[in-house]
């Protein structure tokens, strides 16, 4: 009896020994917070799908694989859909709506959940002549500035709480307006020391790189020299430069040109915002535009490009105008258009073709191809919705004079819609494994204040458009691909941490879609009406999109370019 009962004792001593050595995990261990069980996934490295389970822990993926026999508090059924990392928009413009509206409505529902801020102008960094020049061209959305840097910004939107993360570039046109004004003249050699700190300053708080817009005053006013300077700063924190080119028209391929040379003597990798031949003139130059940039690559730069599916544009009806007529800014526009003589002269260069601006008036072919979508005064927001001819024929007035006129009453760029490319070009571009995608739009609702405008479709169906319309309907490129450049390919761009992939250790980011049903739905007379087929999305792995609907979930980040050093 003692004997056994010293045997027993040896043994319980060995097991607790071994268990101290070599502990089993226990359930709570092995269980996670989420599985998304039994879908097509995609990795967004643009490998072949696999059917397979997605495992979340806390804001990471902890694996991707069988998990049939594992436990978690939130269990997803997948069978059938595909699987994929979050969206990441290029080219956002939901600065303000974000401040407005933390959830992300139109962009989220359609699986973006990452959005990419910087086009040219960007919320920092701030000054009183920046401040002011934000508070005048306010519209529908009605804010505080409570920040002072572009850092700074990001930050506040993280604190008062989004459904998405959010990042971005310097805009150059913010830089210049803080150091130099809005008049046409070049920075003194202490106004271009003043914009390199400047730059080293947000780079080093987590900014992309620098953005530009160069067909729009006061950016139009900088030398390419000036930018350079700029991009050499950005390029010691592996920044990147993105820009909408200073021709998408007549100069397109000098204005590539000018941001290959940049791209060059900077160092730094470069990106072609939102790609197109603009004019039905200029649509013949779209394949040397596309070869032009792959010759560059070869010769070793980095040289890519972001698109919106859509054949029409969308920006200020100011862009009929040379830019001569903002020198001093948006003020002394409006002093410009209520001058009889200079209203002349700004008539004569609308209707002259030329080389030395980017006439958007004459690129639409005429007044008819112009639609009027937001306007800032209630007393003109009745012409939402109308074509510039329209209005013009209202009045009984031409069609420049019209627009001078409507520019001038509103004191505002109004919101417009100009159409200038070819679905043939859109298709060659979305056939291209270096372009990405960026809607160039706010992400809102279908409720006040946005609806007191109309946004262009993009808002609402860009990323469903690609993979519903290109992707499935007209198979332009596989899914995989597809897949591929709307994550991987633009996280690797853009240097982010830990996202852009499906594996494990990276953030939960997690869409799940239905590639049989995902679709677009907003029309350019339409534009309120959300995309279809997107029915679960995880950001930072908080769901915000349940069965198709938004949970109210804020779990959305600042997220930081790989230079950071504070």
């Amino acid at each position: 009896m003692k004997q056994n009962f010293l045997w027993l004792i040896a043994l319980l001593t060995i097991v607790l020994a071994m268990s101290a050595q070599d502990p089993s995990p226990s359930p709570a261990r092995a269980d996670f917070d989420v599985i998304i069980r039994g879908g097509t996934v995609y990795d967004g490295t643009g490998s072949e799908p696999r059917q397979a389970d997605v495992a979340i822990r806390g804001d990471r993926i902890a694996g991707v694989g069988d998990f049939k026999s594992a436990k978690a508090k939130t269990v997803v059924d997948a069978k059938g859909l595909a699987v994929a990392p979050g969206f990441i928009n290029m080219l956002s413009w939901s600065t303000e709506s974000l401040i407005q509206d933390g959830r992300s409505q139109s962009e989220i529902r359609q699986g973006v959940t990452t959005e990419i801020m910087g086009e040219g102008e960007s919320m920092g960094p701030v000054n009183d002549r920046v401040r002011e020049h934000m508070l005048r061209a306010q519209s529908d959305i009605k804010y505080d500035i409570k920040w002072n840097t572009l850092a700074d910004y990001l930050q506040y939107l993280e604190k008062r709480g989004i459904s998405c993360n959010v990042a971005s570039f310097i805009g150059a046109t913010t830089i210049r307006e803080y150091a130099v004004g809005f008049e046409d003249k070049a920075p003194t050699p202490q106004q271009l020391d003043e914009m390199r700190d400047l730059v080293r300053k947000e780079m080093e708080a987590g900014a992309l790189g620098i953005g530009t817009s160069l067909i729009y005053p006061p950016a139009f006013y900088a030398k390419t020299e000036e930018l350079i300077e700029l991009c050499k700063v950005a390029a010691k924190y592996q920044g990147r430069y993105i820009s909408h080119l200073r021709s998408e028209g007549s100069r397109l391929l000098e204005a590539l040109d000018e941001l290959i040379r940049i791209s060059r003597e900077a160092n730094i990798p470069a990106e072609v915002y939102h790609i197109k031949a603009s004019g039905r003139g200029n649509w013949a130059k779209e394949d040397q535009l596309l070869a032009h940039i792959e010759q560059a690559q070869k010769e070793g730069l980095e040289i890519t490009a972001d698109m919106y599916t859509y054949t029409a544009a969308g920006t200020g009806l100011d862009a009929c105008l040379p830019p001569w007529t903002e020198n001093g800014g948006y003020p002394a526009l409006f002093k410009r258009l209520r001058d009889p003589a200079i209203r002349e002269k700004i008539k004569a260069e609308v209707q002259k073709p030329t080389v030395s601006w980017e006439n958007l008036y004459l690129d639409a072919g005429g007044p008819e191809h112009i639609l009027l979508a937001a306007f800032k005064s209630e007393k003109l927001k009745p012409l939402t919705g109308k074509t510039l001819a329209d209005v013009a024929t209202m009045r009984g007035k031409d069609p420049i004079d019209t627009a001078m006129d409507l520019i001038a009453e509103d004191e505002s760029r109004i919101g417009t819609i100009y159409y200038l490319m070819s679905e043939e070009n859109v298709k060659k571009e979305a056939a291209k494994p270096w372009i990405s995608f960026g809607s160039d739009e706010a992400s809102q609702a279908p409720e006040p204040p946005f609806t007191k405008s109309n946004p262009h479709p993009r808002a609402y169906g860009n990323f469903a458009r690609v993979l519903g319309k290109y992707i499935r309907d007209e198979k332009v490129i596989p899914m995989k691909e597809a897949i591929r450049r709307l994550s991987g390919l633009a996280a690797t761009n853009l240097g982010l941490d830990h996202r852009g992939f499906l594996k494990e250790g990276m953030f939960a980011d997690v869409v799940v879609f239905d590639s049989a049903t995902i679709s677009d739905r907003a029309t350019f007379e339409k534009p309120h009406q959300y995309a279809v087929g997107v029915k679960q999305v995880f950001v930072n792995g908080v769901q915000v999109i349940k069965d198709g609907e938004h949970t109210g979930a804020k779990p959305g980040r600042a997220l930081w370019g790989p230079g950071k050093t504070k």
